[in-house]
Protein backbone atom coordinates (compact mmCIF):
# COMPACT_ATOMS: atom_id res chain seq x y z
CA UNK A 1 0.00 0.00 0.00
CA UNK A 2 1.39 3.36 -1.03
CA UNK A 3 0.16 6.89 -0.43
CA UNK A 4 1.50 10.36 -0.96
CA UNK A 5 1.67 12.58 2.11
CA UNK A 6 1.97 16.34 1.93
CA UNK A 7 3.67 17.91 4.97
CA UNK A 8 3.40 21.68 4.64
CA UNK A 9 4.88 22.11 1.13
CA UNK A 10 6.83 18.83 0.96
CA UNK A 11 5.45 15.75 -0.78
CA UNK A 12 6.60 12.28 0.23
CA UNK A 13 5.63 8.88 -1.15
CA UNK A 14 5.09 6.48 1.78
CA UNK A 15 4.81 2.74 1.21
CA UNK A 16 4.11 0.05 3.79
CA UNK A 17 6.56 -2.77 3.01
CA UNK A 18 5.87 -5.08 5.95
CA UNK A 19 3.88 -5.09 9.19
CA UNK A 20 4.05 -7.34 12.24
CA UNK A 21 1.64 -5.90 14.83
CA UNK A 22 3.03 -2.43 15.65
CA UNK A 23 6.45 -3.07 14.01
CA UNK A 24 6.50 -1.59 10.52
CA UNK A 25 8.94 -1.43 7.66
CA UNK A 26 8.09 1.61 5.57
CA UNK A 27 9.67 3.31 2.59
CA UNK A 28 9.58 7.11 2.50
CA UNK A 29 10.59 8.22 -0.97
CA UNK A 30 13.68 6.00 -1.44
CA UNK A 31 14.64 5.50 2.23
CA UNK A 32 13.52 2.43 4.21
CA UNK A 33 12.75 2.76 7.93
CA UNK A 34 12.01 0.17 10.62
CA UNK A 35 9.62 1.77 13.10
CA UNK A 36 7.56 0.85 16.12
CA UNK A 37 4.21 2.67 15.80
CA UNK A 38 1.58 2.82 18.53
CA UNK A 39 -1.69 4.73 18.69
CA UNK A 40 -1.96 5.69 22.35
CA UNK A 41 -5.09 6.00 24.48
CA UNK A 42 -4.89 9.80 24.47
CA UNK A 43 -5.09 9.93 20.66
CA UNK A 44 -1.44 10.57 19.90
CA UNK A 45 0.91 8.37 17.92
CA UNK A 46 4.16 7.16 19.42
CA UNK A 47 6.86 6.37 16.87
CA UNK A 48 10.20 4.81 17.76
CA UNK A 49 12.78 4.82 14.97
CA UNK A 50 16.49 4.13 15.41
CA UNK A 51 16.13 4.32 19.23
CA UNK A 52 14.55 7.80 19.01
CA UNK A 53 11.03 8.42 20.21
CA UNK A 54 8.62 10.82 18.52
CA UNK A 55 5.10 11.68 19.71
CA UNK A 56 2.67 13.11 17.19
CA UNK A 57 -0.89 14.31 17.70
CA UNK A 58 -3.08 14.38 14.57
CA UNK A 59 -6.06 16.72 14.70
CA UNK A 60 -8.57 16.24 11.84
CA UNK A 61 -9.55 19.35 9.89
CA UNK A 62 -12.82 20.12 8.08
CA UNK A 63 -11.79 18.30 4.92
CA UNK A 64 -11.30 14.53 4.72
CA UNK A 65 -7.71 13.31 4.99
CA UNK A 66 -6.39 16.71 6.13
CA UNK A 67 -4.87 17.13 9.58
CA UNK A 68 -2.77 19.34 11.79
CA UNK A 69 0.16 17.35 13.19
CA UNK A 70 1.64 18.54 16.46
CA UNK A 71 5.08 17.42 17.63
CA UNK A 72 7.00 18.68 20.62
CA UNK A 73 8.45 21.66 18.74
CA UNK A 74 6.66 21.96 15.40
CA UNK A 75 3.23 21.98 13.78
CA UNK A 76 2.63 20.61 10.28
CA UNK A 77 -0.25 20.75 7.82
CA UNK A 78 -0.76 17.15 6.68
CA UNK A 79 -2.74 15.85 3.73
CA UNK A 80 -3.05 12.17 2.79
CA UNK A 81 -3.24 11.87 -0.99
CA UNK A 82 -4.36 8.35 -1.89
CA UNK A 83 -6.04 7.05 -5.07
CA UNK A 84 -9.47 8.29 -3.95
CA UNK A 85 -8.16 11.78 -3.10
CA UNK A 86 -6.28 12.01 -6.41
CA UNK A 87 -9.46 11.04 -8.25
CA UNK A 88 -11.53 13.64 -6.38
CA UNK A 89 -8.90 16.34 -6.94
CA UNK A 90 -8.96 15.64 -10.68
CA UNK A 91 -12.77 15.47 -10.78
CA UNK A 92 -13.31 18.67 -8.77
CA UNK A 93 -10.69 20.73 -10.58
CA UNK A 94 -7.95 20.65 -7.95
CA UNK A 95 -9.91 21.18 -4.73
CA UNK A 96 -11.98 18.94 -2.49
CA UNK A 97 -14.55 21.51 -1.40
CA UNK A 98 -17.86 20.85 -3.09
CA UNK A 99 -21.49 21.64 -2.54
CA UNK A 100 -22.62 18.62 -4.56
CA UNK A 101 -25.90 17.19 -3.37
CA UNK A 102 -25.10 13.60 -4.21
CA UNK A 103 -22.60 10.96 -3.16
CA UNK A 104 -20.92 9.10 -6.02
CA UNK A 105 -18.53 6.18 -6.06
CA UNK A 106 -15.08 7.40 -7.14
CA UNK A 107 -14.19 3.92 -8.45
CA UNK A 108 -15.76 0.48 -8.89
CA UNK A 109 -16.42 -1.30 -5.61
CA UNK A 110 -18.97 -2.90 -3.31
CA UNK A 111 -21.42 -1.29 -0.89
CA UNK A 112 -20.54 -2.44 2.62
CA UNK A 113 -23.22 -0.49 4.50
CA UNK A 114 -25.77 2.24 3.75
CA UNK A 115 -26.01 4.24 6.99
CA UNK A 116 -29.02 6.44 6.16
CA UNK A 117 -32.62 6.06 4.97
CA UNK A 118 -34.65 8.07 2.49
CA UNK A 119 -36.20 11.11 4.17
CA UNK A 120 -33.52 11.20 6.90
CA UNK A 121 -31.95 14.56 7.75
CA UNK A 122 -28.14 14.56 7.43
CA UNK A 123 -25.45 17.02 8.40
CA UNK A 124 -22.43 18.10 6.38
CA UNK A 125 -19.62 15.69 7.25
CA UNK A 126 -21.93 12.87 8.41
CA UNK A 127 -20.94 9.42 7.12
CA UNK A 128 -23.75 8.13 4.90
CA UNK A 129 -22.27 5.06 3.18
CA UNK A 130 -19.29 2.73 3.41
CA UNK A 131 -17.75 1.25 0.24
CA UNK A 132 -15.08 -1.37 -0.27
CA UNK A 133 -12.69 -0.90 -3.20
CA UNK A 134 -9.14 -2.09 -3.81
CA UNK A 135 -9.17 -4.09 -0.54
CA UNK A 136 -9.93 -0.98 1.53
CA UNK A 137 -13.13 0.26 3.15
CA UNK A 138 -13.86 3.97 2.79
CA UNK A 139 -16.48 6.14 4.48
CA UNK A 140 -18.29 8.69 2.32
CA UNK A 141 -19.75 11.76 3.98
CA UNK A 142 -22.48 14.19 3.10
CA UNK A 143 -21.06 17.35 1.55
CA UNK A 144 -24.09 19.41 2.60
CA UNK A 145 -26.77 19.67 5.27
CA UNK A 146 -30.05 18.32 3.93
CA UNK A 147 -32.48 15.46 3.58
CA UNK A 148 -31.75 12.14 1.83
CA UNK A 149 -34.05 12.22 -1.20
CA UNK A 150 -33.01 9.01 -2.97
CA UNK A 151 -30.82 5.98 -2.23
CA UNK A 152 -29.83 4.12 -5.40
CA UNK A 153 -28.02 1.14 -3.80
CA UNK A 154 -28.37 -1.39 -0.99
CA UNK A 155 -25.86 -3.26 1.17
CA UNK A 156 -23.86 -5.73 -0.92
CA UNK A 157 -24.45 -4.04 -4.31
CA UNK A 158 -21.56 -3.81 -6.76
CA UNK A 159 -21.09 -0.25 -8.06
CA UNK A 160 -19.32 1.34 -11.00
CA UNK A 161 -16.98 4.32 -10.89
CA UNK A 162 -18.78 7.69 -10.82
CA UNK A 163 -22.15 5.99 -10.08
CA UNK A 164 -24.55 8.13 -8.03
CA UNK A 165 -25.25 6.29 -4.77
CA UNK A 166 -27.22 8.76 -2.64
CA UNK A 167 -28.96 12.04 -3.45
CA UNK A 168 -29.47 14.80 -0.87
CA UNK A 169 -31.88 17.74 -1.24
Amino acid sequence: MSVEIKLNNRYARVELLHQNNNLLKIKVDETVYDIDLMHTDDGTFSIIENNRSHDIELVPLDQPKKYLAYTLYKTFDVEIIDAETRYLLDRLGGHLDSDEKHISSPMPGKVVKVLVTEGQEVSKGQTVIILSAMKMESEYKSKVDGKVSKIHVTDGDTVEGNQVLIEIE
